[in-house]
């Protein structure tokens, strides 16, 4: 008996002939569909049956049992298929904040890997057997790398700072120098911020001359703490003036109230190594005597989403006070991914080798070049590949103006946005940027030449069948 509203024939539309489909249970006694009942099960099975036969009617598609069975295996898969898909980033932009940031080291990925696998002492001393805290599984590491008296970790920078200014400075003032009122992407407006941190905004300067004078003159009894901004996202280039960590953090000692130092991205090496202009170091915010530090975990650190708190060990401890940080706390996985990143910091040697963000910023240029090269015949026609000098930048708001010769492809042949949208619908997407009318892959980021290559396979019937 067919399932109601499922007969054998389709019901006539206006100006269309009828059209027959089968019922649900003639579709699932078809042979191709056997081996998807045993893996989705039934309920999902007649699910999908339903919305091909539904799709047909819509549409006044004619459809038999078997070619009904085939699509409903095609959308049983589809169906199963993970939303965060793996794909190419050949962008030119390192850590592309809509493409997940910085690829993890393999060392994190095991670490990872064992904690779900696990249970772990997250917060349990083995030594006395006892209750103990998650901050110090990264404490020792944490300082030896920065040099700090003190760390805590909650799950991004934004939570970093607003855990911050909710702990040193709710009801008091915590001055900024205008030219550092940043906004980033997401809707996150440093104002905003300090607002629902409870921290009142007293801004001082303008935006882009600021003086130690001006910061003194705004001191009052009401002041928690001077804020300094890294402006990671800009630059403000001309008749610019700004007053050095240093000299804010003798400031604050003299007045008796913090410093915090946001460098938002943050590294822990020197980018001059690899071409790239010298941001100020997390090691030496610290050594300038700031009371906080805090920066990114996921950024130029080259680990997991994470924002970290350093400075001194009284008002670290204020902050984990803050019942706030329970609701921003890292969970274990990410905890054992940021513990194997850090560690890999211990041997600078080899360092660029084993993380990926830092073995994509020193990629000779010779080698992206010889790539592009070995992968410019491959393209399948129409589709013709041109290697071309390109320029690779880093991302996520690190040294914005700054950009690093790289080597890619122009492809031509095929309509810039009708190709890149073929790209988009491979096995594994490919992500490239449209310049001038033409789609360009910067292959700077691109390290399985042989997985790129064999995904290719799929571009012809891409192009032929877009979605």
């Amino acid at each position: 008996m067919a399932d109601a509203g499922l007969t054998g024939q389709d019901t006539e539309t206006k100006g269309q002939a009828p059209r027959r489909l089968p019922s649900v249970h003639a579709v699932l006694r078809e042979a191709g569909l056997a081996q998807a009942l045993a893996s989705f099960g039934h309920a999902m099975s007649v699910a999908a049956v339903r919305e091909v036969l539904a799709r047909a009617r819509s549409t006044g598609r004619g459809l038999d049992a078997a070619a009904a069975a085939g699509e409903t295996v095609d959308a049983l898969h589809a169906a199963q298929q993970s939303r965060l898909r793996p794909l190419f980033n050949l962008t030119g932009t390192i850590l592309h904040t809509n493409l997940g940031r910085a690829l993890i080291a393999q060392e994190a990925i095991d670490a990872a890997v064992q904690a779900m696998r696990h249970a772990v002492a997250l917060e349990f001393d083995l030594d006395s057997g006892k209750r103990g805290e998650r901050d110090d599984l990264l404490r020792d590491i944490l300082r030896e790398l920065t040099g700090a008296e003190d760390a805590t970790v909650v799950n991004n920078n934004a939570a970093a700072v607003l855990l911050t200014l909710n702990s040193l400075g709710q009801g008091k003032g915590a001055i900024v120098s205008r030219g550092e009122l940043i906004e980033i992407g997401g809707a996150f407006r440093m104002p905003d911020i300090m607002a629902r941190a409870g921290a009142r905004l007293v801004e001082v300067g303008t935006t882009n001359r600021t003086h130690l004078r001006d910061y003194e003159g705004a001191i009052d009894a009401e002041t928690g703490l001077i804020l300094k901004v890294h402006t990671s996202n800009y630059r403000i280039e001309g008749f610019t003036a700004s007053v050095p960590a240093d000299r804010l953090a003798g400031l604050a000692r003299a007045r008796g109230i913090a410093l915090v130092d946001d460098l938002g991205s943050g590294t822990l090496v020197d980018l001059a190594q690899f071409g790239l202009p010298h941001e100020p170091t997390v090691r030496e915010a610290v050594a300038a005597e700031a009371d906080i530090v805090t920066f990114s975990g996921d950024k130029l650190l080259g680990g997991p989403q994470a924002g970290f708190i350093v400075g001194r060990k009284d008002l670290i401890a204020r902050i984990n006070a803050n019942p706030m940080k329970r609701a921003l706390r890292v969970d274990k996985m990410r905890l054992a991914a940021i513990e194997a990143t850090l560690r890999l910091y211990r041997d600078p040697e080899r360092l660029v080798r084993k993380l990926p963000t830092l073995r994509s910023l020193a990629r000779p240029l010779a080698g992206i070049e010889a790539c592009a090269r070995r992968l410019a015949p491959a393209f399948p026609p129409p589709v013709m590949a041109q290697v071309t000098p390109c320029a690779s930048q880093v991302g996520s708001g690190a040294v914005p103006r700054e950009t690093i010769p790289s080597f890619g492809l122009a492809l031509r042949g095929v309509p810039a946005e009708t190709l890149a949208a073929a790209f988009r619908a491979l096995p594994m997407p490919v992500i490239g940027r449209i310049s001038e009318g033409t789609l360009l892959l910067d292959l700077r980021c691109l390290e399985d030449e042989a997985a790129f290559l064999a995904n290719l396979a799929a571009l012809p019937d891409r192009l032929a069948n877009p979605r």
